[in-house]
């Protein structure tokens, strides 16, 4: 750590603040993004009632949502229903066009492979996202759709935004499925 910097407790979710001229920016970027995940959580937590692989994602341009979508795989039988690809096509809808420059993608589970190559297609040029998927993940974890690639759209991602949150309800939902509990309820 360089001696001009200080470390100052903690903010929520145990990150520590580092004192610098850029603190205020770092500070406002976490809550930022906190803010708007918490309503690509709001999508999971639909996903969930409906006992779906609680995923939601939103789609954020000029400070407003202009996508939605939570994963409706087993209520519309189809295997491309997931959360992101429904968020895409609404924003899509809203803005008009499939070039969703300028706007930023919040999703509570990274992305697979079929959801980043959307992203990529729809040049998405911000994604952010909840927790880690450690067997379809295509940001990092299993593969990562973004780096090296070639092409000439590039994705900035931050990754781990309300990753505990996230994760939870993901536990809890195949909890309770491995249990064959009829009762997927957020009690």
């Amino acid at each position: 750590m360089a001696t001009d910097q200080k470390v100052r407790g903690s903010i929520p979710l145990g990150r520590a603040i580092i004192l610098t001229a850029k603190t205020e920016k770092l500070v406002y970027m976490i809550s930022y993004h906190e803010k708007w995940m918490e309503q690509a959580f709001l999508e999971a937590e639909k996903a969930y009632q409906k006992k779906e692989v609680p995923i939601g994602a939103v789609i954020v341009f000029e400070e407003k949502v202009i996508g939605r979508g939570h994963n409706l795989v087993e209520t519309l039988q189809d295997p491309t229903a997931h959360a992101e690809m429904l968020a895409i096509t609404a924003a899509a809808n809203y803005l008009g066009t499939w070039r969703l420059n300028n706007t930023c993608l919040y999703v509570t589970l990274e992305p697979c492979p079929m959801c980043a190559g959307a992203i990529l297609n729809s040049r998405i040029p911000n994604l952010v996202f909840g927790a880690y998927d450690k067997k379809f993940g295509a940001c990092g974890s299993v593969t990562d759709a973004f780096a090296g690639n070639g092409l000439h759209h590039s994705i900035t991602q931050q990754a781990g935004v309300l990753q505990p949150k996230c994760e939870a309800i993901l536990k809890d939902f195949f909890k309770k499925i491995r249990l064959n509990s009829s009762d997927v309820s957020l009690n």
